[in-house]
């Protein structure tokens, strides 16, 4: 496998380009025999042409899908394998905890060994875990392959974006960054609504089981496709692996999400405070360790100079409670729909077509808005994600206990265009300024913050919404209606915070 720097600083005649891609060093225009829809970048670059794009953002999919798939499938799985409470949890926690801890690292490896083969890598383990978790014959197995399948995807999710970002400039750039994002999000709806249909349509007997199992002839197509059309890039200064930087992300994530996701499950056990105790100390080693390193003109797994860059800075600010909020009432709304209402799994996957459609038509109008008003479209996307979570949670209030799918339909529409405006631009305001060469290290930072973000909302605003059903009247629609009403106020934090975002994006 052929390896090619991103950097500008490589030299002006690269080696030939993978199959797929058009060559580096070409002039404006596609040389003969490049594939439909490849297209020129600059000379030290490789191309990623529009297949490749395809093939990236299906394995940027994949894992997001995972995270939400599981949550319309948790009652399947607890009857077939009488998982319990806290074993359900772990089923959940259990991906989420090892993706997040290991995305930086992921995106370390990739600058270092070559993007496309930690691509390939990545999607290969994500297809054979899977595969494991389908093939699950107990809980604590199922629970085992789960943290398996977040490892994988820890390693193939950084090199999305990391290619993008080292294979594609201006324009091509900002659309292909758009299309991610409204890729993430999507799949994160798509998740929950394909897993309904999936555990509702029983495929030959399969069950729950079919969630994990569609995705191993996805992961095979997925491979023979990066192996033609995604290019290689690397950094062209590789930095070894920050050993004490990454053992101290680990605990300091571990310390944090661990007992915020399995202590309502356990019944916070002594332990769950001790190692929230642990978290601030456990941060606070690690940013110094980082800054150190920096300071001495080593490879910090994070470094802290990369928080220099304002839009960095800024994006990452509003990440965390669009993503927290945003985990968490996906969590909310499946059990609130099967557990609280009684629907089944097809009909509470079907609540949230709306907000998909609406999210991906959004994310496509994105790029043509963000030119005529920069990011001044993301505080008001804000507010229309709060304006359309104000309406789902006046609809619990009234409707509780005849709430159906139907009457949630306005509210749903209206969030999911507010969610479609902010997104896709905040990825391409995170990275706007990040250099080719740190190009993995800034995805894997965008990324972990995210799915770091999206564990919490789903153990902080899933913990309350249970601790409200346990003391509320059955039929009482309170508990659905605070827990949104939190996110609506998250929501409206996020478009506060976003005025401070710089006006222009690259």
């Amino acid at each position: 496998m052929t390896t090619t720097s991103a950097s500008p600083r490589s030299p002006a005649s690269p080696p030939a380009s993978p199959p797929g891609s058009s060559p580096g060093g070409t002039p404006p225009g596609s040389p003969p025999g490049s594939p439909p829809g490849s297209a020129p970048v600059a000379h030290d670059r490789p191309a990623l042409g529009s297949l490749g794009l395809f093939t990236v953002l299906l394995g940027a999919a994949l894992p997001l899908i995972d995270f939400f798939i599981v949550n319309v499938a948790l009652p399947s799985i607890d009857h077939d394998l009488a998982a319990g409470p806290a074993l359900l949890e772990l089923v959940v926690a259990g991906y989420g905890l090892s993706y997040a801890v290991l995305l930086v690292l992921g995106g370390r490896l990739g600058d270092l060994f070559g993007r496309r083969r930690l691509f390939l890598a990545g999607m290969a383990a994500f297809g054979l875990t899977s595969l494991a978790c389908g093939l699950a014959p107990d809980a604590w197995t199922l629970v085992g392959a789960r943290v398996a399948q977040g490892a994988a995807a820890a390693l193939m999710l950084p090199q999305v974006l990391a290619t993008i970002h080292s294979s594609t400039e201006g324009a091509r750039r900002a659309k292909a960054l758009s299309l991610y994002g409204a890729t993430a999000g999507l799949s994160m709806v798509a998740g929950q609504i394909l897993g309904g249909v999936l555990v509702a349509a029983d495929l030959a007997g399969s069950g729950w089981r079919a969630v994990f199992l569609v995705n191993v002839p996805v992961a095979v197509a997925g491979l023979v496709l990066a192996v033609r059309t995604v290019p290689e890039t690397r950094s062209d200064r590789p930095a070894p692996v920050d050993v004490a930087g990454t053992l101290l992300l680990a605990v300091s994530l571990l310390t944090l999400l661990a007992p915020l996701t399995e202590g309502r499950a356990a019944g916070w056990p002594l332990w769950t405070w001790l190692a929230l105790a642990a978290f601030p100390f456990a941060a606070g080693a690690f940013w110094w360790v980082e800054r150190r390193a920096d300071r001495r003109g080593r490879a910090p797994l994070v470094p802290p100079s990369l928080l220099d860059l304002v839009s960095l800075r800024r994006g990452l600010i509003l990440v965390l409670p669009l993503s927290a909020g945003f985990g968490g009432f996906m969590f909310v709304i499946a059990v609130a729909l099967q557990q609280g209402l009684g629907l089944g799994a097809v009909a509470s996957g079907l609540a949230l077509v709306p907000m998909a459609v609406a999210f991906f038509g959004a994310s496509l109008a994105g790029p043509r808005l963000v030119r005529r008003w920069g990011t001044r479209v993301v505080p008001v996307g804000a507010l229309l994600q709060a304006l359309g979570l104000g309406l789902i949670a006046l609809t619990a209030w009234r409707s509780w206990p005849d709430l159906s799918v139907p009457s949630l339909l306005p509210g749903m529409a209206i969030a999911g265009v507010g969610q479609g405006l902010q997104l896709p631009v905040l990825f391409r305001v995170v990275l706007s300024e990040v250099p080719a060469e740190r190009a993995g290290v800034g995805s894997g930072v965008m990324v972990t913050t995210q799915q770091t973000a999206l564990t919490l909302g789903v153990a902080t605003l899933g913990t309350l919404y249970l601790s409200l059903t346990a003391s509320a009247p059955v039929d009482s629609g309170v508990p659905l209606t605070v827990t949104v009403l939190i996110q609506m106020a998250m929501a409206l934090l996020t478009a506060v915070l976003a005025l401070r975002l710089p006006r222009t994006v690259r």
